[in-house]
């Protein structure tokens, strides 16, 4: 006992208990340590052989890559929208049918005019009209909802069913 209350004995002592801590901390350390990988493991996959900071850069390039693809595919939708919308504008988008009897023969409405435009009112209107004997087909092409030939009362009531879409 007289060894320990020497100079030399307090001074191993104190030792000892600095590698007490020294190896408490070590493991606690070793724990934090293991924690943590398996929490990177988990952000990183199965490949330990690089870092998070290597990582984080990985995923900013390949977000960086995306935003690039994203722009590009947006650009090329934006530009076939605008031709399709093109396309439409002068695609048939109104129509109107008006079937009448051109003879006054009661003969079950056999004749009639039809209207097809597009969204400006140009376009053109048919009309058939059927006899016993004969039938005939008239076109008329509309510029802006107007004909340069005069329109008879069927065809007229026919391009103002296909602008009117209510009377349709």
């Amino acid at each position: 006992m007289d060894e320990l209350s020497s100079t030399t004995g307090i001074v191993a002592l104190a030792a000892g208990g600095i590698a007490l801590v020294a190896l408490v901390w070590a493991v606690v350390i070793t724990v934090q340590l293991r924690r943590l990988r398996a929490a990177q493991s988990i952000v990183l996959g199965d490949r330990g052989d690089r870092d998070v900071v290597q990582h984080a850069a990985e995923l900013q390039e390949a977000f960086r890559e995306l935003r690039d693809h994203v722009e590009v595919v947006h650009t090329t939708i934006d530009e076939r929208l605008a031709d399709a919308e093109a396309r439409l504008d002068v695609a048939i988008a109104y129509r109107g049918l008006v079937r009448f009897d051109a003879y006054n023969e009661m003969s079950g409405r056999q004749s009639s005019s039809i209207a097809l435009l597009d969204t400006s009112g140009s376009g053109l209107v048919v009309t058939s009209i059927h006899h016993r004997e004969q039938a005939r087909v008239y076109a008329k092409l509309l510029r802006d909802g107007t004909s340069d030939i005069d329109l008879a009362p069927e065809e007229q009531e026919a391009v103002q069913m296909a602008l009117d879409p209510r009377r349709a």
